[in-house]
């Protein structure tokens, strides 16, 4: 049987830049305990042309964690001001929260 994982990694396949598909396995990931992989992912969303604000978001809970607490406060503080330059004043405050609760 096919895991979900494995689900994930096959259309990436077909279609390695979509944002969706690269949240959704890094979040799959993260499920399975494999933090470093998630991560990574997390990254390079977060480092995309037209960042992807929802992974700020779950790096920083995932750092969070992990007890990784500076690099956390670092990555919230990243995702509020590419929220505001993104017009996401939601998650720009979801995440101020985060921050202020580390």
């Amino acid at each position: 049987m096919t895991t979900r994982r494995e689900k994930l990694e096959a259309m990436l396949a077909a279609d390695p830049a979509d944002q969706m598909l690269r949240y959704m396995l890094a979040m799959e990931l993260d499920k399975e305990d494999a933090h470093d992989r998630s991560l990574e992912l997390f990254g390079g969303l977060m480092s995309d042309n037209t960042p992807h604000v929802p992974a700020f978001l779950m790096a920083g809970q995932t750092l969070a964690r992990l007890g990784r607490t500076e690099e956390a406060r670092t990555t919230y503080e990243a995702g509020i001001a590419q929220a505001k330059l993104q017009g996401n004043e939601h998650a720009a405050g979801e995440m101020g929260q985060f921050l202020l609760e580390l």
